[in-house]
């Protein structure tokens, strides 16, 4: 049943009316989890679900057409399509960082494709995987899609994949602009504890002091002089994670190159936003994913050298920005630069267009979803070719000769002279 296409939408629009019915469970559940204002748990994790379902609800009936395909001469008459098949049960294990959008998210694109889903909420949010399994029981077909809860012993071996994240900021950009949109990339999602946040920024040294002040500014301006009592910042998600941030922060050639915050409540498991400037290379900061609201600054003579940075860190990043209006930047940047997504002038944006695939490459991940490419994720996609009984040619069976060799080699070489060449000198043998 799960195949049909009134099914689909049922599951699709009941998704729908229960983040319309329960919003503010919904909201209570993140706030308790990771202290996350109303306003990011209603952008960030619930309005991007419902634009998800709703992309998906305009376009299934498109997406589960099938595909036409062309044909060689080799099996002429035919015609070919790809169709568009679930792959049967599929389970589905969510991260903790946006614990409702990661859950739900790839449901949307399983049920779009037609499958049976088992969903894992992760147990490090574990309000709001208590809500999921109620919601999606009241909500979803319980005979087709179950949500199991669970935890597991916890080991010093995390099972992640790790990526980082650059930023390139060259002296020709907007500089007011820029630092607003490093913020909020940064510490206005879930103070940094996302994918593709900021991990570093690099760039020269001449401008570093001038992107560190108007990072400053705006900070203050958005969380106030004691960012560890706004009501704006989320906390980091437990005293595990707190500790492995310290320990990036404190290591001994890093603790002294910190220009702003630095400060933190071990209690409240908050760490003000904090940016660190000329940071070695050879630091656990600069080398391990940071996951929280610390940025460091790596230096370098000019911002091509960036470019180079990025390419030779051992790993292609998840996401990497660069904020210039340079244009040859821009197109140098792309080119050489192999990432899972490349944003110019903003940061994460590209994850709110439907229509761009989101996945890594490399350590930062394989395959992708969003859109259409979460449809063709869990779809198994089924090669179909139509023959006519007209038009049977002999040239396939046997007895073979070198005639019907010569034709043969013409026909898969697609050359119409050889073709005729092999047929004149065959009529002829």
């Amino acid at each position: 049943k799960t195949r049909s296409y009134d099914w689909r939408v049922t599951q699709l629009k009941n998704m729908l009316r229960m983040m319309d019915e329960r919003e503010a469970e919904i909201i209570a559940a993140l706030r308790d989890d990771l202290s996350k204002h109303e306003f990011e748990s209603c952008i960030y994790e619930i309005a991007m679900l419902k634009n998800s379902c709703k992309f998906a609800l305009k376009e299934l009936k498109h997406w589960m057409l099938p595909e036409k395909a062309k044909t060689p001469l080799t099996s002429f008459p035919s015609s070919a399509e790809i169709v568009s098949e679930p792959l049967g049960v599929v389970l589905i294990i969510s991260a903790w960082n946006y614990p409702f959008l990661l859950s739900l998210d790839p449901v949307v694109g399983a049920i779009a494709a037609g499958n049976a889903v088992v969903l894992k909420p992760s147990e490090i949010a574990p309000v709001t995987s208590s809500l999921l399994f109620k919601l999606v029981g009241e909500y979803l077909d319980r005979s087709s899609i179950r949500v199991i809860e669970g935890t597991v012993p916890e080991t010093t071996a995390l099972l992640e994949q790790k990526w980082d994240c650059p930023v390139v900021v060259d002296s020709d950009t907007n500089l007011q602009v820029t630092a607003k949109r490093i913020i909020v990339g940064k510490w206005g999602c879930n103070s940094g504890q996302t994918c593709v946040a900021p991990d570093y920024i690099i760039t020269t040294k001449d401008y570093a002091s001038k992107l560190v002040d108007a990072l400053k500014h705006d900070l203050e301006q958005f969380y106030g002089k004691n960012p560890l009592e706004s009501e704006y910042m989320s906390r980091v998600v437990n005293s595990n994670h707190f500790s492995r941030l310290t320990r990036l922060l404190d290591e001994d050639k890093v603790s002294g190159k910190i220009v702003h915050g630095g400060e933190r409540d071990e209690k409240t498991l908050k760490i003000a936003p904090t940016i660190l400037l000329d940071v070695p290379r050879d630091s656990l900061i600069v080398n391990e994913e940071i996951f929280g609201p610390l940025l460091p600054i790596v230096i370098v003579d000019k911002v091509e050298d960036s470019l180079d940075f990025i390419n030779s860190s051992g790993g292609k990043p998840l996401a990497a920005y660069l904020f210039t209006n340079n244009k040859k930047l821009k197109e140098q940047f792309v080119a050489t630069v192999s990432a899972g997504g490349l944003v110019v002038n903003d940061i994460a944006l590209h994850l709110a267009v439907h229509t761009l695939p989101f996945g890594g490459v490399g350590e930062s991940g394989m395959g992708s979803y969003h859109g259409k490419f979460s449809f063709d994720a869990f779809s198994h996609k089924k090669a179909v070719l139509y023959r006519s009984f007209a038009g049977e040619a002999p040239l396939r069976y046997p007895p073979y000769s070198k005639g019907k060799l010569r034709l043969m080699k013409a026909i898969f070489a697609g050359s119409i002279f050889g073709i005729i060449s092999a047929l004149l000198g065959w009529s002829k043998a």
